[in-house]
């Protein structure tokens, strides 16, 4: 993997690293712009500017005592104008809904009044441990800076740890904690509250490269607060979303339109 795509030069990521090695032994904080050229690289890897994408989405949603459900839909992206387009497939009772996201804008649309109505991105996705935000590009960079740093084992991955606290309101939480493996491709996800409550725990065991991209083509969401207490032991609620048929083939503009949703809802 060549590093100059995703940083301004070779010399400025040396010249960076090292003051890192120095800031750490110091116990220094990072400075906002050391944290968006790190945070970018990981960005990069997984946003697609100048490409649409699209793909076929299992959520299977397990709540302990109550059974399993499983909702299957199909997503366009375009990144180079934050914008999202998601038909829901599956089940019957949901088939036709429909998502629109247009840059900070997002509608949810039902198929049976036939209404658009404006939701949160915050908001959890077909009730799952999924957010509306999870479906939209990496924006780590944008809205974290990184306030601590270390190193450690995540399974087969030697991994960097990176302590993130927000530096806009537009975010699902303040606070996270991600692993990076040497490749840059996040591996795991804690996300936490303002007051430091662990809230969500997420897992990306498999990617797949696309061109020089990669998409997360499994994804394991533990909410960390939601479960159900079950022979004795605390069971949390799980989400796991598969992905196939990922793909960048251009999309009509006409996708990204609520009368596109409204049409094929019918």
């Amino acid at each position: 993997m060549n590093p100059n795509k995703y940083i301004p030069t070779l010399v400025a990521f040396t010249l960076l690293m090292t003051h890192f090695s120095m800031s750490l032994a110091f116990g220094d904080e990072f400075s906002l712009e050391e944290s968006r050229l790190i945070l970018s690289q990981v960005d990069n890897l997984v946003s697609y500017e100048g490409k649409d994408f699209s793909g076929e989405y299992t959520i299977t949603d397990i709540r302990p005592g109550e059974g399993t459900s499983r909702t299957k839909m199909t997503m366009f992206r375009r990144d180079s104008v934050v914008s999202y387009t998601i038909i829901i497939m599956e089940p019957q009772s949901d088939k036709g809904k429909g998502y629109l996201r247009q840059g900070d804008k997002l509608w949810l649309y039902d198929p049976i009044p036939r209404r658009f109505t404006v939701i949160s991105a915050r908001d959890r996705f077909q009730n799952s441990n999924a957010r509306n935000t999870d479906f939209t590009k990496s924006t780590l960079a944008e809205d974290y800076r990184i306030v601590g740093h270390s190193t450690g084992q995540l399974g087969a991955y030697k991994t960097d740890i990176y302590d993130l606290e927000a530096i806009t309101d537009d975010v699902s939480f303040p606070k996270m904690k991600i692993w990076i493996d040497q490749d840059k491709l996040v591996r795991k996800f804690e996300d936490y509250s303002l007051s430091g409550r662990h809230m969500r725990t997420t897992a990306i065991p498999k990617y797949t490269r696309l061109q020089e991209s990669y998409v997360p083509v499994q994804i394991v969401i533990q909410d960390e607060v939601r479960g159900r207490e079950l022979n004795g032991k605390f069971e949390h609620q799980r989400t796991v979303i598969s992905v196939e048929k990922a793909s960048f083939m251009d999309i009509p503009d006409m996708v990204f339109t609520q009368a596109y949703i409204e049409r094929v809802s019918r």
